[in-house]
């Protein structure tokens, strides 16, 4: 079975948010589980610069408006799946995220910058450009990759199955009906039953209407994508195909994200010896300049600062937190009032809270293991990741029930002696329903032999990427062989 991943991020390369992170664990799970994988990403200074014994495949010209395209096969990693490199400099040769520059505002050009990376999947699929090598499925991520489910839907010759996986639906790739075509597609392909949404062009709806199979990162969001409160006004279209639609959980790296081999801790522990993370605890306490008080309940945050990620619930419950004597330690960037607000909430108690602003790959493995709990208040999550390594590192979550949350975290109510409880949930996006939330917590790690077990119980959670590699393989085989 050769699979080919068509994706915009890959960490630690290239990344904004938990794609990358997907994207740098699934295809070695795959591998492992005997797929033949490889990947094609855009050739971003990060990407571009690390492949390695890279081979040329193709100079395919002028593509979507950029006077040179070539096409490179290397290695980016030791021990992981060979990656396609789209070399183009006049798309991909610039500094800032994929999105956006360095001032923050979108590429007004990203149109044909992911067009470029759909058209080069769509043909790679088909044989066109690398016959040595050509795919059973084609696996196309978040609107950024979509357009090559419909560059394979409109060859005349179908040689490959494609999926399209959704890692959040809120981020639809939304451009200019006007500069369809730039896209090279027949005309009838913008239509409502097409890439037209609301009189603009949707990529996402380029994987929604055009993949074989559509997936999402969790079982639950598969569900709540088919509802008005989630479905981001696409959610009759996800009803008139859920026939093929299906979430598949995310995993964790477990040899990344593994607390007692992590060379970014200060100190290392296990589910069997948990000393460490007191130390992990104090030494995140001193270098973040919070008072050293041990038993301060620390509530930790990596996340991006957006409304969706419910962290305005976190700044409304704030006072009362503080007023217990609780600690806060925020990591992630995002909107530019939330980033404020938690500064100044920073700058008035910096002995109680503490706010980095952007992303710190140690930082974020050494808040992760030096909190206490983790919130993740998110008003929606596909997935979510962060729960998860939480969950690893003995970090308790405190989620809202929704999405990947809901299907990961396990509330400690008490209702199900069989489920041991591994966080703690609630229902309403309202800062008193996570302020509720976070006292029950607080009255829990009040009692260290009930905070004790709920930590080890967290712990023994396993959320392997094998087990997700092993739903996308027979996926796979049930699209190849229908």
């Amino acid at each position: 079975m050769r699979v080919l991943h068509a994706a915009a991020e890959c960490f630690p390369w290239v990344k904004t948010g938990g794609l990358a992170d997907v994207l740098a664990a699934l295809p070695q799970a795959q591998a492992r589980a005997g797929l033949d994988v490889r990947l094609v990403l855009p050739g971003l200074p990060g990407i571009l610069g690390a492949l390695r014994s890279r081979e040329r495949i193709a100079d395919l010209g002028a593509v979507m408006g950029a006077a040179r395209v070539t096409l490179w096969l290397g290695s980016l990693a030791d021990h992981g799946p060979r990656a396609y490199v789209i070399e183009a400099p006049l798309y991909y040769d610039r500094e800032g995220n994929p999105y956006a520059g360095p001032d923050g505002r979108e590429w007004p050009d990203n149109l044909q910058r992911f067009a470029l990376l759909g058209w080069v999947a769509a043909h790679l699929a088909v044989g066109e450009i690398d016959p040595q090598w050509c795919p059973d499925i084609l696996h196309a991520h978040d609107w950024h990759a979509a357009l090559a489910c419909t560059y394979v839907a409109t060859h005349p010759v179908r040689r490959v199955r494609t999926v399209f996986t959704i890692h959040n639906l809120a981020y639809q790739g939304l451009f200019d009906a006007a500069d369809f075509p730039l896209l090279g597609l027949p005309a009838r392909h913008l239509a409502t039953a097409g890439l037209e949404f609301h009189g603009q062009m949707s990529m996402m709806k380029a994987g929604l209407v055009y993949a074989d199979h559509i997936t999402t990162v969790s079982p639950r969001y598969a569900r709540e994508i088919a509802t008005p409160e989630f479905g981001c006004g696409l959610e009759g279209l996800i009803q008139a195909r859920q026939a093929v639609v299906s979430g598949i959980l995310n995993g964790v790296d477990e040899q990344l994200w593994d607390p007692a081999n992590d060379p970014l801790l200060p100190a290392r522990y296990s589910a069997g010896d948990l000393r460490g993370k007191a130390q992990c605890k104090a030494s995140l306490q001193q270098a973040l300049g919070l008072s050293i008080e041990p038993r301060a309940p620390l509530l930790g945050i990596v996340s991006r600062l957006t409304a969706q990620k419910g962290l305005d619930l976190v700044l409304e419950a704030l006072p009362a937190w503080l007023q217990a004597g609780v600690q806060l330690a925020v990591l992630g960037s995002g909107n530019p009032e939330l980033e404020a607000a938690f500064t100044e909430a920073a700058r008035n108690h910096p002995d109680q809270v503490h706010v980095r602003l952007g992303y710190d790959e140690a930082l974020a493995h050494a808040l992760i293991a030096g909190s206490d709990a983790l919130l993740v208040p998110s008003r929606f999550e596909p997935c979510g990741l962060t729960q998860l390594y939480g969950l690893r590192y003995g970090t308790i979550p405190v989620v809202r029930r929704v999405g990947g949350l809901a299907d990961t975290v396990i509330d400690a109510s008490g209702q199900d002696p069989a489920r041991p409880a591994t966080g703690f949930c609630f229902e309403q996006a309202s800062p008193q329903a996570l302020g509720a939330a976070v006292d029950r917590a607080i009255s829990c790690y009040r009692s260290p032999k009930a905070w004790r077990a709920l930590m080890q119980a967290a712990m023994a959670s396993s959320f392997s990427w094998d087990a997700s590699a092993h739903d996308y393989r027979d996926l796979y085989t049930r699209l190849r062989d229908a």
